[in-house]
């Protein structure tokens, strides 16, 4: 067996994503893996609402590029992805996410989830981000919204 040493930070990162993924998949309607769930053609829902200029709180953030990592628990394994925001305003300008699959199907859900997730957050208040499903993958949000947490703590003025 092999021995890695894993931050602390990670760890509490990975208990917290993996406690709020039990919780996602266990309001799913008979579905044990909400990663397995068949795309409906329903893209995505960020719960961003529609006027994406609304937040009274996006001044609030340094502008400026910020990077953090997200991790998300997955049936097999504990996931990872990198997200890099730009801010101006408070408001997403460019959003840039990859990913380190340690499982196949891992790797089609990042592949399909960095393809279309900038159609979701950019031009958005940084406060109103809250990926749920982003092209068919649920479960990578829970490490983009772990990685949004902390980049807004980077850049709060």
């Amino acid at each position: 067996m092999m021995s890695m040493s894993v931050s602390s930070s990670v760890r509490k990162s990975a208990a917290v994503v993996g406690v709020a993924g039990l919780l996602v998949l266990a309001g799913c309607s008979g579905a044990a893996d909400a990663e397995d769930a068949p795309d409906t053609g329903a893209d995505t829902d960020t719960g961003t609402g529609s006027d994406t200029q609304s937040s009274s709180d996006a001044g609030e953030y340094a502008d400026g590029t910020y990077s953090a990592d997200g991790s998300y628990q997955t049936p097999e394994t504990v996931e990872q992805i990198s997200v890099t925001l730009t801010l101006e305003d408070g408001f997403v300008t460019d959003v840039e996410v990859t990913g380190d699959p340690q499982a196949r199907e891992t790797e089609q859900y990042q592949g399909e989830f960095i393809d279309g997730i900038a159609a979701e957050v950019v031009g958005v208040a940084i406060d109103d981000l809250n990926v749920s499903r982003v092209a068919g993958s649920s479960l990578t949000s829970g490490g983009f919204n772990a990685a949004v947490e902390e980049i807004k703590d980077q850049a709060a003025a």
